[in-house]
């Protein structure tokens, strides 16, 4: 099946996500009718994703809107904002959604008026993924072998794909690309979902532990890293998923090009370095579990931050739906 984050069901004025904590084993689909279901399902990472959470956060903004007006949208807003802190399309997402609901004349229904704004958010996102697939992909030799690092497709998205679309890109434009995919603990989003969305696609996809990737370009078997972000700052410096600075640390040691791949949205120029980004910390037990039931031990400490910050000088270029920015960076320009 083509993946697909979330979808809305204008028949009957639902949102309804694809729960991703049932990959790959089974494909279960979360209904949402309010906008504290939406909350929970970011929450508990049922949809996922910077780009993916913002669109889900703006429909749940529409449901607030449906059932009680401007007063029960604002209320959503500060709901739907408290749920993750790190990426920034979140709060992008929600404030547009925002500042519709307070302009909006008395006379227009507000719910069809913030449905009309959260399509437009969700489609342009799908457009930007596919514009700046085009830009990525002519980074990429002919014939390649790339490693990506959590999941940055379609599932993370409104449609196509960040990291994953520059892949998909790739492909379109007649160039053979094998991808090497970092299983991503705690939570396996490169081994569960990127490989899940990838072989539904035919390509060749080789899931490696996440202590695997130096050894990997040690051999030569690497030709570039793309990844996405969550939260990429002033100089360039970003937020991705948990272990991202560890593997543009051992591309920078192999001579590998370490790209990026984002939408404008992750772009906050409000803060100068990575420095001012905000990383989660989630629940312990996603580490404290371990397969077939056993547990690290109670009295043995455990720290899951969701993400680590890389510095700049580590990223070869950011693409975006604006182009390809190379260092150094400055994206108040």
């Amino acid at each position: 099946m083509k993946a697909e984050s979330l979808r809305w069901d204008s028949r009957n004025g639902n949102l309804v996500l694809l729960d991703q904590k049932c990959l790959p084993s089974e494909v279960r689909w979360v209904v949402c009718s309010d906008h504290s279901e939406v909350a929970k399902s970011i929450e508990n990472m049922t949809v996922r994703g910077a780009p993916a959470i913002g669109i889900a956060a703006a429909y749940g903004m529409v449901l607030a809107a449906r059932g009680g007006g401007l007063e029960s949208v604002r209320a959503s807003a500060e709901r739907l904002a408290a749920t993750r802190p790190t990426a920034v399309n979140l709060f992008w997402a929600i404030n547009r959604m925002l500042d519709i609901a307070e302009r909006a004349p008395s006379s227009v229904t507000l719910a069809e008026t913030l449905l009309d704004e959260a399509m437009r958010i969700h489609a342009e996102d799908v457009d930007a993924n596919r514009a700046m697939g085009l830009f990525g992909q002519e980074l990429l030799p002919r014939k390649c072998a790339v490693l990506s690092h959590c999941n940055a497709g379609a599932l993370a998205t409104g449609g196509y794909g960040t990291a994953l679309g520059m892949i998909r890109s790739a492909r379109e434009q007649g160039k053979e690309v094998r991808v090497f995919l970092d299983e991503t603990r705690p939570l396996l989003q490169g081994a569960r979902l990127s490989a899940w969305e990838l072989a539904e696609e035919g390509f060749e996809v080789t899931v490696i532990c996440d202590g695997m990737a130096g050894a990997l370009m040690k051999k030569g078997e690497v030709d570039a890293v793309i990844v996405g972000a969550d939260r990429i700052a002033s100089n360039g410096d970003f937020a991705n998923k948990i272990g991202t600075y560890g593997v543009a640390v051992l591309a920078a040691e192999h001579g590998i090009p370490f790209y990026v791949a984002a939408p404008w949205s992750t772009f906050d120029t409000s803060i100068a370095s990575g420095e001012d980004i905000t990383i989660e910390e989630r629940d312990e037990e996603e580490i404290r579990a371990l397969p077939g039931g056993k547990r690290i031990p109670d009295k043995v400490r455990v720290w899951n931050p969701a993400f680590d910050v890389t510095p700049a000088r580590l990223v070869t270029a950011f693409i975006c739906e604006k182009g390809v920015f190379r260092f150094p960076f400055d994206f108040r320009k």
